[in-house]
């Protein structure tokens, strides 16, 4: 067992006992934050320079998987920060000397274009909103998208502090997240903090190291399916003499084998130099739809006995309703690449069921 996922394993006590805390006071308790990062989970995906674990995905979904055995949320959380220090990774040295010199830096972000970043003399000027921005209140730098007035998307690194932070969150799953919305008023940026979105999306397959390979879509979907294997595999785990444990165990067998099959392939395309394909992109949307479609359905069969499977449901409920997690989403953009040869472009309607399905916008979870 890697010690990142050892490490996360005995973690699993502390974030299980304040998980019911979290849930009522809609953020994460400090004892489950300082656990997460005593732990290593905050630097699994920061480069070695910057005192990082510069861990691959395979790693990381096993520790993520872990987390979600205690408590959902702190998962979810751990997932989004997990990608969003990835992309802090792809900034210029400076930036990433500052944002990285506090030891476990919290960074969230969100990448859906709802803000414009007007040129000024010295950098840009912000201004927008970002929904769902998962552990806003906890962190310390958020990575943004906005569109610059001239048309071209970009990435921004905005210190937290700089944003006003709503208390919008009022959901029946994932409570503990704190997935607010995020306001920027006239907020100025200088240009080292601002990045193209484009080379970000579409992944540079010549980087001299395999981290920073993939697109963000890939790598940040073969992270974010995880939460969900793991909050199965703990409700089977803690249910074990449930009516239905063995039909719920096979399911959470194959939410596992979807998330890793995930992992596993943006690891082995990484290890190479090779481009990625239409193909190679939406099989890791098809692995995250099926392991989320997998992780509901064995939280569906345990049903909502106690306390904690009750909790588990409504967590795992809100994964699926998810805009980039919603398993109809992720097989309609499958096929149409089946069919078509070509990655498709983004849908205009929901999937068939609710919960909408747009595969390009979305929190640091693609």
């Amino acid at each position: 067992m890697h010690e990142l996922v050892r490490r996360a394993a005995g973690i699993v006590p502390v974030l299980r006992a304040h998980a019911d805390w979290g849930d009522r006071h809609r953020r994460l308790h400090e004892e489950s934050l300082e656990a997460m990062a005593d732990a290593g989970v905050l630097r699994m995906r920061v480069a070695a320079e910057h005192g990082g674990a510069e861990a691959d995905l395979a790693t990381v979904v096993r520790v993520i998987a872990e987390l979600a055995r205690g408590d959902g949320s702190a998962a979810w959380t751990a997932a989004v920060w997990t990608v969003s220090a990835w992309v802090a990774g792809r900034f210029p040295e400076a930036v990433r000397q500052e944002v990285f010199a506090k030891p476990d830096v919290r960074i969230t972000g969100i990448l859906s274009t709802t803000a414009t970043a007007t040129p000024v003399p010295g950098g840009v000027l912000v201004n927008g909103r970002w929904a769902f921005t998962t552990g806003a209140q906890h962190s310390d730098w958020t990575v943004v998208a906005a569109v610059r007035t001239t048309g071209r998307p970009v990435v921004l690194a905005v210190p937290t502090a700089d944003l006003t932070v709503l208390d919008d969150w009022h959901t029946p799953g994932l409570r503990a997240t704190g997935s607010a919305t995020t306001v920027a008023d006239g907020v100025f940026v200088p240009p080292e903090r601002v990045l193209d979105l484009a080379p970000l999306l579409d992944g540079d397959h010549t980087a001299p190291g395999p981290m920073f390979r993939a697109p963000y879509a890939a790598a940040a979907c073969a992270t974010v399916g995880a939460p969900a294997a793991g909050l199965a595999r703990g409700a089977v785990q803690a249910h074990p003499d449930a009516p239905r444990a063995r039909e719920a165990a096979v399911l959470a067998d194959e939410a596992e084998f979807h998330v890793h099959r995930a992992a596993d392939a943006v690891d082995r395309t990484s290890s190479t130099t090779r481009p990625w394909t239409p193909e190679d992109r939406t099989r890791v949307r098809r692995d995250l739809g099926e392991a989320c479609l997998r992780a509901k359905d064995a939280a569906d069969v345990l049903g909502t006995g106690d306390e904690v499977l009750h909790r588990v449901r409504r967590d795992v409920h809100a994964l699926n309703l998810h805009a980039v997690l919603h398993p109809h989403a992720s097989l309609e953009r499958y096929g149409e690449v089946l069919q078509n040869g070509a990655c498709p472009p983004p849908p205009r309607g929901g999937g068939r069921r609710s919960g909408g399905a747009d595969a390009v916008r979305g929190s640091a979870t693609p």
